[in-house]
């Protein structure tokens, strides 16, 4: 079923050549188009190419190049031949398709007056980024996510690729149908760039949990308000923290008696620490939890757990 989602992809003429790709479903974790280019396919963290024949190659000179036309051709397919009804979406740069696959973008940007982006002409570079939901990636952690069965505010650290995206997903579906460490708690989730929950016409195509709610799509500070008022959340989930307005909203949210995961780019608690806009939500104590998470021979690692005073919580 997998392999048959990776080859409904691309326009039907074009999927013989995509056939050994799709072989590699179990491992694929990203596919790189850059017109003029050889295809890029990630494999396990590793590169490989297509050649003309559709056989995965080690070398690049030995994979095809392909054609701007052809790229073209794939976001005609992508958008179901109706490039104004995904508009909205091209304009912020990806799509996120059928399986919660998710699509990157870049061309020529066409801007207003204003100078807000209108939208994305001469699309020339993709990036399909394959979802791969990892059931049970949040099991080391959880056990330091709870304080006398309720869920601590939790920030997730690591540097970009370190998995920090996947480790929040399986945390929110555990904590949302319950564990052993606590009942089930509604949970809502504000999705920005759709690779949580990857909602596709609104339906999550990754399991979030029995009790979560998507707002798909929104920018984190006006979605974390508007699930408050409309969906009553025990728990608000968030990806990528990265301004003061996102803090700001983080601190309303917990005021409203919400408890926090959250997730940030960074490579050590310290890096965090000296970062201006975290230093006042640190100093206080806003987050009960920091998990510093790395990525070691593919796989999202934990490296340490610490308490809201820097402590480790891990001897």
């Amino acid at each position: 079923m997998r392999r048959e989602e990776l080859l409904r992809m691309f326009p039907e003429k074009m999927r013989h050549r995509w056939q050994g790709m799709a072989d590699l479903c179990d491992n694929l974790q990203e596919l790189r188009f850059r017109a003029g280019q050889p295809v890029i396919v990630v494999d396990g963290g590793r590169e490989k190419y297509v050649d003309l024949e559709g056989r995965i190659v080690d070398r690049q000179d030995a994979g095809a190049r392909i054609t701007g036309q052809e790229i073209e051709e794939m976001i005609q397919h992508l958008c179901q031949y109706s490039l104004y009804a995904f508009a909205d979406e091209i304009r912020q740069g990806f799509l996120t398709i059928q399986g919660g696959h998710r699509v990157g973008m870049a061309g020529q940007v066409i801007l207003e007056d204003t100078g807000r982006i209108r939208n994305i002409k001469y699309i020339r570079y993709l990036n399909i980024r394959i979802a791969n939901q990892i059931k049970g990636a949040a099991d080391p952690v959880l056990p330091f996510l709870y304080e006398e069965g309720r869920v601590c505010n939790t920030l997730l650290i690591s540097p970009p690729g370190g998995g920090k995206t996947t480790m929040l997903r399986d945390i929110i579906r555990q904590i949302s149908d319950g564990t052993v460490y606590g009942q089930g708690v509604n949970v809502g989730v504000v999705d920005e760039r759709s690779e949580i929950a990857g909602s596709y016409m609104g339906i999550p195509q990754n399991d979030v949990g029995s009790r979560t709610d998507v707002l798909d799509g929104c920018p984190k500070a006006e979605g974390m308000m508007m699930l408050i008022r409309s969906m009553a959340p025990q728990v608000i989930a968030v990806d990528e923290l990265g301004s003061s307005r996102d803090m700001e909203a983080l601190r309303m949210a917990c005021g409203c008696g919400c408890k926090l995961m959250a997730t940030i780019h960074g490579s050590s608690l310290s890096e965090i620490q000296n970062k201006k806009y975290m230093r006042y939500v640190i100093e206080e104590g806003l987050f009960d939890r920091y998990v510093v998470l790395k990525r070691a021979n593919g796989r999202c690692v934990m490296e340490g757990v610490y308490d809201r005073e820097g402590k480790p919580c891990i001897r």
